[in-house]
């Protein structure tokens, strides 16, 4: 099993009840065999991205994004703070490379992966299992495996947990812009009394 460091902001129930863990990889296992979309996030970053990117994804859970983009051809490397979620990853999506890591404090030159990123995402409700604390520390490490022009998609709510504002809060001296905002993944307008918000930021 891999180990991980105590993460610093961490909110995530699965890394004191690794059953919480289990059940969840289980769950998305069976919705795909029942041939549910689960990737229409990642199908918005392959839009972004070139041809053979190579891509972040940053809360990766059981790495269903990040596998669908690898089967793509892209060069990704996913993150996330649970061993048993990479753990099911590695098992389910062998293309494509998984590491244990917190995103608060992400140093991945120092875990073997030193090469900067074409895009980067966070997507779904990972930012809702960061501690407000450690948010801003979060988009901060991301910011800096980035090349310059790369992107960052950030999905998150916009009633609680971590919202657009808080987003724009944490972009001065990052080097990142934000550059577009939608209400979903399917790229519908966005007017600010949606739900969630989809936000498209660039690496400057």
């Amino acid at each position: 099993m891999t180990t991980t460091p105590e993460p610093v902001g961490s909110l995530w129930p699965g890394l004191s009840d690794p059953d919480h863990s289990h059940h969840y990889v289980e769950r998305f296992r069976q919705m795909a065999a029942h041939g549910q979309d689960l990737v229409g996030e990642a199908r918005l970053v392959d839009t972004l991205a070139p041809r053979g990117a190579r891509l972040l994804d940053a809360g990766c859970g059981p790495g269903r994004h990040g596998g669908y983009l690898a089967q793509l051809g892209h060069e990704v490397v996913g993150v996330d703070v649970d061993p048993v979620l990479i753990d099911a990853a590695r098992a389910d999506h062998p293309a494509a490379t998984w590491l244990v890591s917190d995103l608060a404090r992400l140093d991945l030159p120092a875990m073997g992966e030193p090469e900067p990123f074409d895009g980067a995402m966070v997507v779904g409700n990972v930012m809702d299992f960061v501690t407000p604390d450690a948010q801003a520390s979060v988009i901060e490490r991301l910011a800096v495996h980035l090349r310059p022009d790369a992107f960052l998609v950030v999905g998150c709510r916009t009633v609680r947990g971590f919202t657009p504002a808080d987003l724009d809060a944490a972009l001065p001296g990052t080097g990142l812009e934000l550059e577009q905002r939608f209400a979903t993944y399917a790229l519908r307008p966005w007017t600010g009394d949606e739900g969630f918000c989809v936000s498209v930021l660039r690496a400057r």
